[in-house]
């Protein structure tokens, strides 16, 4: 009898480790998301309120500038016109980062699952909330670097997310995380 005990106990932790492991990789790709959405949504507060209807400002002369355009398309004005084509593919992302999250026990992939997840929730915001109206509001970008798209900080933590995910892909870990040779 006095073996059973700790027998059971023992059973108890190592039942109740994977999950506790598993929370800490949501945690992270929490908390990772919600950084993202609070500084995109903060910049973009601070864009629309200081930086619109203004000159553009120069950081590093005209090689980096901040200057507030609205975006109804994508990445160098692709899709102007189609938002709700975006809004709906943003949604789908969200669900997407929602069902891999369930076995998510990887801390890179919680990293850039995160980013992934800010940066859409950042640009959904604007697309189901801003001007010109609901499902059609516009994205509100203000990195100018010269000779490229004018982006955000979504759109930074969406392509950030996305090479993390590239790289642990080609190093065979996977969003579980197992590793594989193939």
């Amino acid at each position: 009898m006095a073996n059973a005990e700790p027998t059971i106990g023992m059973q108890q932790e190592a039942t109740a480790e994977p999950t506790r492991k598993g929370s800490r990789r949501i945690a992270v790709l929490l908390g990772v998301a919600a950084l993202a959405y609070v500084l995109d949504l903060v910049s973009k507060i601070w864009v629309v309120t200081s930086l619109e209807g203004h000159d553009p400002i120069d950081v590093f002369g005209q090689y980096l500038r901040l200057e507030a355009i609205r975006n109804a398309g994508a990445a160098f004005g692709f899709g102007q016109g189609m938002t709700i084509v975006f809004t709906i593919i943003a949604t789908s992302v969200i669900f997407v980062i929602a069902r891999i999250a369930r076995k998510l026990y990887s801390v890179p992939w919680a990293i850039a699952l995160g980013l992934l997840l800010g940066g859409a929730f950042g640009n959904l915001t604007d697309r189901v909330f801003r001007a010109p109206g609901f499902l059609e509001g516009h994205v509100v970008d203000f990195i100018a670097p010269a000779h490229f798209a004018v982006f955000n900080l979504a759109d930074s933590a969406i392509v950030c997310g996305g090479i993390l995910i590239v790289l642990l892909s080609f190093k065979g870990l996977d969003p579980d995380g197992t590793v594989h040779k193939d």
